[in-house]
């Protein structure tokens, strides 16, 4: 089981191909949707990791796959400029799953 990156950020990029985990770059809503349909599909990926970009981009698609597919597991990363707020992101998307806000 492998890691795999769809980064809009090419620092970010090189910096998980240092550590070992592979990846693409997008910046285009089409691009980030063909590269997560073609990371899904691979079998030996476990976790997809995603800047915060990215998901903004793609939300409603990534929220579906989150809810709908147990693997692999789709994670919001910050890219060089650490612009994440992750409670916020766990919030939202509880509240978008079930209705309860936190």
């Amino acid at each position: 089981m492998k890691f795999y990156l769809i980064s809009d950020n090419t620092d970010t990029l090189m910096g998980m191909r240092l550590a070992g985990i592979e990846g693409v770059l997008a910046h285009e809503s089409e691009e980030v949707t063909e590269q997560l349909d073609k990371a899904m599909k691979d079998k030996d990926v476990a976790v997809i990791l995603m800047t915060k970009k990215l998901i903004d981009l793609c939300r409603d698609k990534v929220y579906e796959l989150k809810l709908n597919c147990p693997k692999p597991l789709i994670v919001e990363i910050s890219d060089r400029h650490g612009g994440s707020n992750v409670t916020e992101t766990i919030g939202k998307y509880i509240n978008d799953a079930i209705g309860l806000k936190i």
